[in-house]
């Protein structure tokens, strides 16, 4: 007898193939409770003697085919006959987004018995590992850090969100598909929908000639961008009518995307975020075995306007291996958030650094610094990924590092006002972005060194203003008068909390005394881990499998992933003090 899982992939499977989707030389299994189902390499029916050609054509081919029409996009739900019209004011009036719109129309169809949805829906998790489904005691692991606020954040949005735009819209939506019977759950909304969206959603390539199908001028536009960030990977997050069916039947998706006009348009490529039956159950990994594709005429997969699945051409991949793509290159931090899984010793893991903009309303002569800080679009916050320590203070340079690094040398020295303050020995190993010291500079500022900016700015106004300072000069003064000294003891501070006076302030940046409270030194939880993992990992497991191990056996995976985590922050930390506490000392020994 059939166990839940497989029925409900043998009812997936018909509906993918009823809705036009092609398997060729991989299949959905079933992974585990941590993972869920994933896709593999499948010679299923196929004779001996092809299983040779099969096997290349795998290795560097098709393996999957899903027609766009699949796709759950905002174009979707607003042309949905019952979605569309509640969805479509909010949207163009701006009340709602883009991710607004599919978060719901995912809630709607798992609260719907007869949903034509159901058998893709009936395969999605139902519990997740993002610390948004985190017990209390669970969340507390992270205190301190960047995630503990940001989730902390999130759940008042999505309390917020909820109470005033989707109850009542919710239980309207319900009736008018005659399911009276059916009341809305928060939790529908705020953990499963939101989270089935956040993990699933890719920015699509969309061809321009299927979003829209006839020709318009461009004035006759009525929808605002589906995606506001076209700019991003499309492999990071971003990113018809439906026939309504009866019973627990398979349905087929019908209806063809029309007259929907996002703004993220790039030549033929409109980028919409959206959920692509099928190719999302593939899961991550650092070195992916494919990527995937959008074939807008056919000419690829013989099926036009439909995604692929193309293999990257791994030699060693062999039946029955799993087929991961990667989700981006993506720290632990946001791993975690979007996606309920960490990497230990994540080659992408980063720290941010933040000065809260409240925080320079106490600083002395807080409203000069204010305009001055608008007047050199400083950013008061950075990410500081790994790899910037690659060329810091303690580490062996490159051919190619030093080439960066004259590059360095030409953009700080135009900062010189008129080359009296000499360049620093150190800059060619500084790993800190230009644009957040500018703005440390402009914040640590002395009354002295405030004056002389104002007199070197005036000399550029006029005593009659004929012209206004540009970004550049205003940083060029600002070097000029501070040198780097003031910049990067504050950094320290911020860092380190060396200096009490900057307790209260800094509330929403990973900082070494507040990641240590509570949880203990990097050390502590190198321990955890290392007690965790008392069960040998064989050498051919994965870092997924050996993951997934250490959970199952020894503790929860929220616990695990919070304290990988939090000791990457830790470690990020302590290395990013070493290399500003040693440019400080360079810059005071050489007077910047």
């Amino acid at each position: 007898m059939a166990n839940p899982e497989e029925s409900k992939l043998d009812l997936f499977l018909q509906w993918l193939q009823l809705n036009g989707v092609q398997q060729r030389g991989c299949k959905i299994k079933y992974c585990d409770s941590n993972k869920g189902f994933g896709i593999f390499l499948s010679a299923d029916d196929v004779s001996d003697g092809n299983f040779k050609a099969l096997f290349y054509e795998i290795n560097f081919g098709l393996l999957l085919v899903v027609p766009l029409d699949l796709a759950i996009t905002p174009m979707r739900v607003l042309q949905d006959p019952i979605l569309g019209p509640e969805c479509s004011a909010m949207f163009e009036e701006g009340d709602v987004d883009d991710r607004f719109l599919m978060i719901l129309f995912l809630t709607i169809e798992r609260l719907r018995k007869n949903s034509s949805w159901k058998p893709y829906l009936d395969m999605l998790p139902t519990t997740f590992g993002n610390p948004l489904w985190f017990t209390d005691d669970e969340l507390l692991e992270v205190k301190g850090t960047t995630l503990y606020h940001a989730t902390e954040l999130q759940k008042k949005k999505l309390l917020s969100l909820y109470e005033d735009k989707v109850k009542n819209l919710v239980k309207k939506l319900l009736v008018l598909h005659g399911e009276t019977e059916r009341c809305e759950k928060f939790c529908c909304f705020k953990f499963t929908a939101n989270s089935i969206f956040w993990t699933r959603a890719l920015n699509i390539p969309f061809p321009r000639s299927y979003v829209y199908p006839q020709v318009q001028d461009e004035q006759d536009n009525t929808f605002s961008s589906f995606n506001r960030n076209a700019e991003s990977d499309t492999s990071k997050i971003s990113s018809g009518e439906l026939t309504d069916g009866k019973g627990l039947e398979i349905y087929g998706v019908e209806g063809q995307v029309t007259e929907v006009t996002p703004a993220s348009v790039q030549g033929e490529t409109v980028w919409v975020e959206g959920l692509i039956p099928g190719i999302d159950f593939c899961n991550h990994d650092l070195k992916p075995a494919a990527n995937w594709e959008v074939d807008g005429t056919g000419s690829t997969t013989g099926v036009p306007f439909s995604m692929y699945l193309l293999s990257a051409g791994k030699s060693h991949l062999q039946v029955e291996d799993e087929i991961s793509i990667s989700y981006g290159s993506k720290g632990n931090e946001e791993l975690l958030y979007l996606y309920g899984f960490v990497i230990d010793n994540n080659p992408d893991d980063y720290l941010m650094v933040h000065y809260p903009l409240e925080a320079i309303q106490s600083v002395p002569f807080s409203e000069s610094k204010a305009q001055l800080l608008e007047a050199q679009k400083a950013e008061l916050r950075c990410l500081l990924p790994r790899s910037l320590l690659d060329r810091g203070f303690f580490q062996a340079g490159t051919l190619q590092k030093e080439s960066n690094d004259k590059c360095n040398v030409v953009l700080v020295s135009n900062y010189s006002w008129c080359g009296q303050r000499k360049m620093p020995s150190y800059l060619n190993r500084l790993v800190f972005p230009e644009d957040f010291l500018t703005a440390l500079r402009t914040i640590a500022m002395l009354e002295d060194e405030l004056y002389q900016v104002s007199s070197l700015l005036q000399e550029l106004v006029g005593s009659n203003g004929e012209r206004q300072p540009t970004d550049k000069e205003v940083r060029a003064a600002i070097w000029e008068s501070c040198g780097d000294s003031g910049a990067l003891q504050l950094l320290v501070d911020l860092l380190n909390m060396k200096s009490l006076k900057y307790q209260a302030q800094f509330l929403c940046c990973s900082r070494m005394v507040d990641l240590e409270e509570g949880s203990g030194t990097e050390e502590n939880d190198t321990e955890l881990l290392e007690k965790a993992c008392s069960t040998e990992i064989p050498e051919e497991y994965t870092s997924f499998e050996a993951n997934e191990l250490i959970t199952r056996e020894m503790m929860s995976k929220s616990r695990w992933c919070s304290i990988v985590y939090r000791r990457g922050q830790k470690q990020l930390t302590r290395l990013f003090v070493k290399e500003a506490e040693h440019a400080l000392q360079l810059a005071l020994s050489e007077g910047n």
